[in-house]
Parts: structure tokens; C-alpha cells; sequence
């Protein structure tokens, strides 16, 4: 009944910043550690945006059932944007996290963020961001390592990354990020259900 009233209310209130707030945190945590195994490791760093969605399904489904209105997708997105700039990831992986926000919540919208199955594509949007990194890596390498070796990257992680990527490693990363965004999001969805059902949250 709550959360009813609050989705009534225009735009966002204090509580509902506050409570984006909080979970934008918990979903940053969670794409540390899914993504901490395979960033560290050139051999491993391809698969880090798999990991990163791995974690994030149920946090981020019961931020939408919690805060079922524009605005708290877009946030999530541009603080893991700025999160990520921060913290020296690659401009495209920033960037994807912010164009993934914006278009989850655009399409978890369209339904007025009452459909399990588009917030779940919101989910996997967002989870694309990380992908931005390695699109650009593929389309032209030399850019990627030359501003990343800039940004302090070691040449010996950087020689071992090139010496291990194949050409069909893109389209694993993101039909990979996909099908795990998509099954944490579909475990978020069994563990909420009850919540769903009171924000009247429907498949």
C-alpha cells in the first residue's frame, strides 16, 4: 500500500534519493565483487562484465519495486558511471554504464516499472555497461591499450590481455552478460516475489 502512494507521488522525494542512494551502493558492491575474480587477471579481465551481473539481480529489482518510477534506473547508471571514471576504468565503460541506466529506464517505463520481465531487461541493460570497455578494446585495440597505458596500466597486463584476446570473445561477453543478467534477475524475482505482489509488480 505503500509503495502505491509513493509511485501516486510525482517525481522523486527525499526518501526516494535517499533509498536510490542506498541501493546504487549495494549494486556498485555487487559488481565489485562478481567482477573482482576476472579484472585483475589479463587472462580473465574479458569475462569481468559476466561476473559483474552475476550479484546485482535481486538488489536491483527491489530498488525498481521500492522506487517504482523514473529516474532511479538513470541514477544507478551514472553514479556506477562516475564510480568506474573514478577509479580509472576505460571512458566506454563509464560511458556504457550511463547509456545502459538511461535505456533500462526507458523500457522498465514503458510499463510504468510494474513488469518483472521488463525490469528484468533493465537489468541487463545496465549490466551492458561494462561491455563498453571491451567493444572498444575489439574495434581498435591500439587506441584502448595506448590510453589505458596512459591511465597506468602495466605494460605486462596490457601484453597479456592482447596476447589472449581472439575474435570471438565479443560476442561471448555479451550474449554471456546477457544470459547472466537475465538468470540473476530471474532468481531476484523468486526470491521477492511476495514484494512484487504487494507493489503490485506483475510478470
Amino acid at each position: 500500500m505503500v509503495n502505491q502512494k509513493v509511485s501516486n507521488q510525482k517525481g522523486l522525494t527525499v526518501k526516494d534519493l535517499v533509498t536510490t542512494g542506498i541501493f546504487a551502493a549495494l549494486i556498485w558492491v555487487t559488481m565489485l565483487i562478481g567482477g573482482l575474480p576476472f579484472a585483475p587477471n589479463p587472462l580473465l579481465t574479458f569475462y569481468m562484465p559476466l561476473g559483474g551481473a552475476l550479484l546485482g539481480g535481486p538488489v536491483f529489482l527491489l530498488l525498481v519495486a521500492k522506487v517504482p518510477k523514473r529516474g532511479p534506473i538513470s541514477i544507478v547508471g551514472i553514479l556506477a558511471g562516475l564510480i568506474f571514471f573514478a577509479t580509472g576504468m576505460h571512458w566506454a565503460m563509464d560511458l556504457g554504464y550511463v547509456l545502459g541506466g538511461l535505456l533500462g529506464d526507458l523500457i522498465a517505463g514503458t510499463k510504468k516499472y510494474r513488469s518483472v520481465k521488463l525490469n528484468i531487461v533493465a537489468y541487463i541493460c545496465l549490466c551492458l555497461g561494462a561491455t563498453g570497455s571491451y567493444i572498444a578494446f575489439f574495434a581498435d585495440p591500439t587506441a584502448w591499450n595506448s590510453l589505458m597505458l596512459n591511465g597506468g596500466t602495466a605494460q605486462s597486463y596490457l601484453d597479456a590481455m592482447n596476447g589472449a584476446a581472439q575474435g570471438w570473445m565479443l560476442p561471448v561477453i555479451l550474449l554471456g552478460t546477457v544470459v547472466v543478467g537475465a538468470f540473476s534477475g530471474f532468481v531476484g524475482s523468486k526470491l521477492l516475489k511476495k514484494q512484487f505482489e504487494k507493489a503490485g509488480i506483475t510478470a
